[in-house]
């Protein structure tokens, strides 16, 4: 799909996400600045417009490097531990250090995403697979061990169900005030566009990156500090959203190859059109409730999924 036909759809999907909702919002009662319906659309509807789109397009940025960098179609912040890394600092901040103000535990959060994720790329280098598609079921093993660790942190600090409410991903509760730590992923993905040449050199080979003169190690670095920086924002914002990071990358590449320069924009407009698509079918479903947008992302997301692993090695391998 070509880019303007991309931000056309984000520009459709998102008229159709302001005005629904359990108020019914008209586009007249906007002319009226004083209104309810005014109100309610500023504090809520736009700020959940925002994020949705922020989150969207940042985690499909996220995906996008992750899988250059490893050289595997089927790595993600999801599939590679990112996000239950990102969750276990949070949940320790709020156990061990209760005293820790708001950007104490963003701080922790990032600073456990960025361990969480080179480990997992220290595993890649380690152990050498035979098959591609074993990558990500290392990387699903390894993040379900961290978040096996969080669910014991959780149930002995009695908060468990406070944490699963916290991470559930969801945008109910995004109002104006609550999101604006995703603007975070904004410079985050600048820098990942300039950079941009260098991860597909990075993507590439160790070897291959070093002939070229190029920094492998420090690009390795800037790659999994722009994948913490974002992963910790969406997870505090909004909690885990699986499966974005993964297929939205896939698909992209599938028509424009792995150029990165050239996926970067597709890749934002596409992970926030299917983060819109996904919310506005869990708004509809049971309207004029709404289910967590991170169910409907994983059934979506997860049939996708499924596809690509068919699509055998030929594919998951570059």
């Amino acid at each position: 799909m070509r880019l303007w036909m991309l931000i056309v759809t984000v520009i459709i999907l998102s008229v159709i996400s302001l005005f629904i909702g359990a108020i019914d919002i008209k586009p007249s009662d906007l002319l009226n600045w004083e209104s309810l319906e005014t109100q309610i659309f500023l504090i809520s509807r736009l700020p959940r417009l925002l994020a949705i789109i922020l989150a969207g397009a940042g985690m499909g940025i996220a995906g996008l490097i992750m899988q250059s960098l490893s050289r595997n179609k089927f790595v993600s912040p999801t599939t590679a531990g990112t996000l239950d890394a990102a969750k276990l600092g949070i949940i320790i901040s709020m156990m061990f250090f209760t005293g820790m103000s708001y950007i104490g535990q963003i701080a922790f959060s990032f600073a456990f995403a960025l361990i969480g994720t080179f480990i997992f790329m220290q595993l890649l280098e380690r152990i050498k697979f035979k098959d591609a598609v074993f990558v990500p079921l290392i990387g699903i093993m390894y993040g379900n061990v961290i978040g096996a660790l969080s669910t014991f942190l959780a149930y002995e600090g009695n908060m468990l169900q406070n944490v699963d409410a916290f991470f559930q991903g969801s945008f109910t509760l995004v109002v104006s005030g609550r999101y604006e730590l995703l603007y975070v992923a904004v410079p985050a993905i600048i820098i990942a566009y300039i950079y941009a040449n260098k991860f597909t050199v990075a993507g590439m080979g160790e070897d291959f990156a070093k002939n070229l003169g190029l920094s492998y190690r420090t690009v390795l670095n800037i790659g999994l500090i722009i994948v913490a920086v974002i992963s910790t924002t969406v997870i505090l914002t909004v909690g885990v959203i699986p499966f974005l990071g993964l297929i939205v990358p896939n698909l992209v590449s599938l028509y424009l190859g792995d150029n990165l320069r050239k996926t970067i924009p597709h890749t934002i407009f596409m992970g926030a059109a299917f983060l819109l698509f996904c919310d506005i079918i869990s708004r509809l479903i049971v309207h004029p409730f709404e289910i967590p947008v991170n169910t409907t992302v994983a059934v979506i997301g997860s049939a996708i999924f499924l596809i690509m692993l068919f699509r055998g090695k030929a594919y998951a391998k570059k």
